[in-house]
């Protein structure tokens, strides 16, 4: 239980951090009028600012919850996560981010009708934009749903509904100019809430006797009281001091002892641990200190040579269509600073990743009763009231609170920026009150789905999210952008196959269409690490339904090649304006 000290200024923590980006993003909003204002902040963001707004967005619930909560529970191989989610910038800076910029398109849909000439193209993918948003901004809220509800005890639904209001009303004010401020100080804020108790808690550890690759199970040091949220399969070695209530192995028990053994726990159950009671594993992950500490077992299931691959496949291509982090390019003043801002954000993500890292391995040791539950996120925000005592803990876990609705409100701000402007500019009259009313409709369908959705781990969940962006919009750049041979033709039957295959793997994955006792089985593991599948299927379709309707190729494939790739001063850009398409 925490304390009401620890309650009080997790609390002031969190509406400081709230508050403060509403303040923050009217101040930088103010005078904003146009619709380039609001789209594209006119195009007048510099890179080091620009790329601080790029990394506050991007390190969402995921990156600050997610990533400790997956090096917890599975060790080496989830260092795959915080290394493809940097290491995909590689990709966008090599392949994509100048030439982007320079085709003066204001969103994803924009440049799709300027490269192949198609409404068509552009409404199949603002249609793939929205999509993708919406799956994205689900975990967030549900990720601010969590984080109130382990530190202050409130329903989940509070959480989810607050931050999608705060979110709203952010962008409504005055659009990407007034995210773009917050989001950049919301970065530094992430950055400080996560690096100081990964320091501090590893400085405890070092002076301490416990060790990281200790065997497990690991003992709790006081009575715990841990709450499953969603169906998982558990391993009990030692069962003194282990019970449960609730629907366990398919039967409604009571206060009953956990035999040793494999049970399976349903949603909603509890377990509750003794002091020195050790604590159960999920089955699927590493059941020993050593293994943990190695590389090959996976991410849980069977296959983890696929799992891995799968997810660096996702990781290393899904950031290059992520349409909240492609606008932000488009606010660059030219190419060569879209270019210089891809290259700061791989520094910034390198150094924050490190720190999330620190805290998941620390996990093991303090908070244990994580590795018991089907979901490891709330590992960041357990450590410092279970490491630390009096106003150390105090201090670090209103600091950890304020990061993490830091991280929900920057994130969801920018994909909530990105469904209002391929709204507003597609389906629309194009104007800034367009823009205001689909920011509303934008924001209010993902806190429905949020409500009533399943859960995944966060990283897990975007990972997914990774995984339906390279195999969309990922083809569509590289190939429109590299490969003249692209027709409007190919690019929608490319968008429609990896859209379908890679949604409908979402969705098999959140709802648990394939029972987890075939956790082995092919079905099973392609669902949940669907790139490795879906992304050249989407790259063959794009080529191979070209080739076959290369008569069909724009006649101003030319012209669109020059201005992306020629240097901007030699004047061959063009800065288009958003217009309403037919």
């Amino acid at each position: 239980m925490i304390t009401e000290h620890v309650a009080a200024l997790t609390v002031a923590a969190v509406l400081l951090a709230a508050l403060g980006t509403v303040a923050v993003g009217a101040y930088g909003g103010r005078g904003s009028r146009s619709t380039s204002d609001f789209l594209v902040a006119s195009r007048s963001i510099g890179a080091g600012w620009n790329a601080a707004a790029i990394a506050g967005e991007y390190l969402s619930a995921a990156s600050f919850l997610g990533v400790a909560g997956l090096v917890a529970k599975y060790g080496a191989d989830a260092l795959w996560y915080p290394i493809g989610f940097t290491a995909g910038y590689l990709s966008l800076l090599l392949f994509v981010a100048a030439p982007l910029r320079r085709s003066g398109a204001y969103t994803v849909p924009d440049f799709a009708e300027f490269r192949l000439a198609s409404t068509r193209a552009r409404k199949a993918a603002m249609v793939v934009v929205i999509v993708i948003c919406v799956l994205y901004l689900v975990p967030q809220l549900q990720g601010a749903g969590l984080t109130l509800n382990i530190l202050l005890h409130v329903p989940p639904w509070v959480g989810v509904t607050a931050t999608g209001l705060l979110v709203i009303v952010n962008v409504v004010g005055a659009g990407m100019r007034s995210v773009t401020f917050a989001q950049a100080i919301q970065y530094w804020l992430k950055l400080t809430a996560v690096a100081i108790p990964a320091l501090v808690l590893a400085a405890v550890f070092l002076n301490s006797p416990q060790r990281l690759g200790d065997p497990l199970p690991p003992r709790v040091s006081a009575d715990t009281t841990v709450r499953v949220d969603t169906p998982v399969e558990v391993t009990v070695t030692d069962p003194a001091g282990v019970r449960a209530t609730g629907d366990v192995d398919r039967a409604a028990v009571v206060d009953q002892p956990l035999s040793a053994g494999t049970h399976r726990l349903d949603r909603g159950a509890v377990i509750d641990l003794a002091e020195g009671a050790a604590t159960p594993v999920v089955a699927n992950a590493p059941q020993t200190g050593s293994a943990w500490m190695e590389s090959g077992g996976g991410l849980g299931g069977g296959h983890p040579l696929y799992q891995v691959l799968s997810l660096i496949v996702a990781t290393f291509l899904g950031a290059m269509g992520l349409p909240h982090v492609l606008v932000r390019f488009y606010t660059n003043p030219d190419g060569r600073a879209a270019r210089r801002t891809a290259l700061n954000v791989i520094a910034a993500l390198a150094v924050f990743y490190l720190f999330p890292t620190v805290l998941g391995a620390l996990a093991r040791a303090w908070v244990p009763q994580v590795l018991a539950t089907g979901t490891a996120d709330a590992a960041v925000l357990l450590l410092p009231a279970s490491a630390l005592h009096g106003a150390w803990a105090i201090g670090l876990s209103a600091l950890v609170a304020a990061g993490a609705m830091a991280a929900f409100l920057a994130t969801s701000s920018g994909l909530l920026v990105s469904i209002a402007g391929v709204m507003s500019t597609d389906l629309m009259p194009p104007g800034v009150r367009s823009f205001r009313i689909c920011a509303l409709l934008g924001g209010a369908v993902p806190i429905v789905i949020a409500l009533n959705a399943g859960t995944l781990e966060l990283s897990r969940s975007v990972g997914l999210v990774f995984a339906v962006s390279a195999s969309t919009l990922c083809p569509l750049l590289v190939l429109g952008i590299w490969w003249r041979g692209l027709t409007a033709a190919g690019a929608i039957a490319g968008l429609c196959v990896g859209a379908t295959t890679s949604a409908l793997a979402v969705g098999v994955a959140v709802t648990g269409a394939i029972d987890e006792g075939a956790g082995a089985g092919w079905l099973s593991v392609i669902a949940g690490f669907p790139a490795a599948v879906t992304v050249p299927l989407t790259f063959a379709t794009m080529v191979l339904v070209s080739l076959a309707t290369r008569s069909r190729i724009p006649a101003v494939t030319g012209a669109a090649f020059a201005r992306m790739h020629v240097p901007e001063r030699l004047g061959l850009g063009v800065e288009r304006t958003p217009s309403a398409q037919d």
